[in-house]
């Protein structure tokens, strides 16, 4: 084995079955983007960021995650589309061949950190054929002292090798592609895919089991800022709902933009070290901290770059999910460390294309609980092959493909932590107004940022509220800097009786989604429903 490191430890890639590899070790991301650019892997950006392609695939692939069925999950996983289970024996057949795979090669090692708060920290080391690969991972994980590798202990391993495919027929997966986590080796296996986004998700998915089961920790898919009196609030929602856009507020400090554990200790911590952005149809004007950030040292994937090296971030053409990380410190007014108090608002961000939902609307808890189990948020047209008409998508806790226990755990934790803490929470609708998608606009983001605004400062307790006649939402008659005909949907629409159409077909959406977690729901949960 050659050794090529940055640093004085050294790293046996043998104790993994990698065997005669050329391992380099905590290379930094300069060096790193580098060997890619050698590699011709991926070139330079105008701004000085690494562009690269993930191949295949450009996003997640759900169907293709897998979690090993054995002592420690087969009582407690929900299993079922969302968490697949997996054969122990096809694991151990797949990690052989994987190393096996990797054997000879280079291979890139990567010693980082999950969590910020101190007791919670968990050691992970990232494994990766590719060098960009490698610089995710710095990117996104927290990066630990130079002092810390000597001493270093991994809790978990990553092993990502896009260019190993699977064999379904011997190795039990549905394609050659696959994410496959084992809670008694620790051990995470992606192969087939070049889409970064699942060894976060990988790590993601693991603390989502252990830090309920074995901490009393509530994990979040949300990101979490903190104002000038120490106020946190959190934000949730699916891609492209605007959760990364919201969170960084040039007068609030950005905790994390993704990935939060709630602890009964009262504080809010990130998980990460970076953040993970879409930037389809970015702009200066719009998103400045997600623009700025954007320079030596992030990683942009399935972009186009003009001949001068400029990215056209209007050009969705490999895909919609076109994307940036950047470790968090590329954010100039980040809280140092990522940690907040209990938070004292909570926002559900959904893009409602069909204009239904109100653009702001305060929840009760058994409404909070309905519509976090819920998850809602809807494709649009062109987003996906086949969609030519807006979609509902509901995605329970706003993260369903990374939730191993049952969503109403979680509900029934972000539940009691409510009542606990006295945090109000808030329905936003960053989706359609005076229409569906193709009729109606999406809502501006400025009257988004004033209503979000306005419930930070406490100016909507102030205000009056009406009940809506499909979902039973609070709707607040008024609001600092957004009009006031903009706060009821139906005043936006031309037709009204189209909008009553569209709203009580939305809300048989939600009752058909719910109609499996009933069984699990309380009475003041079920009371949540639209009407």
């Amino acid at each position: 084995m050659i050794n090529d490191t940055l640093h004085t430890k050294t790293f046996s890639a043998d104790d993994y079955g990698i065997r005669n590899a050329r391992v380099h070790y905590q290379l930094s991301p300069e060096k790193l983007q580098q060997i890619t650019i050698a590699k011709k892997q991926g070139v330079e950006a105008s701004s000085g960021a690494l562009a690269v392609c993930t191949g295949e695939f450009t996003g997640r692939a759900p169907k293709d995650r897998f979690i090993v069925k054995d002592d420690i999950t087969s009582a407690k996983v929900w299993w079922g589309e969302v968490n697949i289970p997996f054969e122990a024996t096809h694991f151990d057949r797949l990690y052989d061949k994987m190393t096996a795979y990797l054997s000879g090669k280079e291979v890139f090692v990567r010693d980082c950190y999950a969590c910020a708060a101190e007791d919670y920290r968990t050691g992970i080391r990232v494994i990766t054929e590719y060098a960009w690969s490698n610089l995710f991972a710095y990117n996104m994980f927290l990066r630990p002292e130079p002092g810390d590798l000597e001493d270093f202990e991994a809790e978990w391993t990553v092993i990502n090798a896009p260019g190993f495919y699977a064999d379904p027929a011997v190795d039990g997966t549905r394609s050659h592609n696959f994410s496959i986590l084992n809670f008694s080796r620790k051990i995470i296996l992606i192969g087939g895919s070049g889409y970064t986004g699942e060894i976060k998700k990988g790590i993601f998915s693991a603390l989502n089991f252990e830090l309920p089961v074995y901490r009393n920790t509530l994990p979040m898919h949300c990101s979490a800022n903190v104002g000038e009196d120490n106020a946190t609030a959190l934000f949730f929602g699916l891609s492209g709902t605007g959760k990364t856009t919201l969170s960084a507020d040039p007068d609030r400090k950005l905790i994390g933009d993704d990935e939060h554990g709630w602890t009964a200790k009262n504080t809010v911590f990130n998980f990460e070290g970076g953040c993970y952005a879409k930037v389809i149809n970015l702009s200066r004007e719009n998103e400045p901290d997600i623009y700025g950030a954007i320079r030596k040292g992030a990683l942009l994937e399935n972009v186009i770059l003009g001949p001068d090296g400029r990215v056209d971030y209007e050009d969705g053409s490999i895909t919609q999910n076109t994307r940036v990380s950047y470790p968090i410190s590329h954010i100039g007014n980040i809280q140092r460390p990522s940690i907040g108090r209990d938070p004292e608002n909570i926002f559900f961000l959904t893009a409602d294309a069909f204009g239904v939902l109100p653009p702001v609307s305060r929840l009760t808890p058994g409404q909070a609980a309905y519509h976090f189990i819920s998850g809602y948020t809807a494709k649009v047209a062109g987003t996906e092959a086949g969609v030519d008409e807006p979609v509902p998508s509901f995605s329970a806790c706003f993260g369903a493909p990374f939730m191993p226990l049952h969503p109403t755990v979680y509900a029934g934790m972000l539940s009691a932590k409510m009542k606990e803490t006295g945090a109000r929470v808030w329905l936003v609708n960053t989706g359609w107004t005076g229409g569906p998608y193709g009729t109606g606009a999406r809502m501006k983001l400025r009257y988004t940022r004033a209503m979000i605004n306005a419930a930070l400062r406490g100016e909507l307790a102030q205000v009056e509220y009406g009940k809506h006649p499909v979902f039973g939402l609070q709707v607040p008659q008024s609001c600092p800097d957004v009009p006031a005909e903009i706060l009821n949907p139906r005043n936006t629409w031309g037709d009204k009786d189209a909008y009553d159409r569209q709203a009580l077909k939305l809300s048989e959406a939600f009752r058909e989604n719910f109609r499996k977690f009933e069984a699990y729901a309380s009475e003041e949960i079920l009371a949540g429903a639209p009407g």
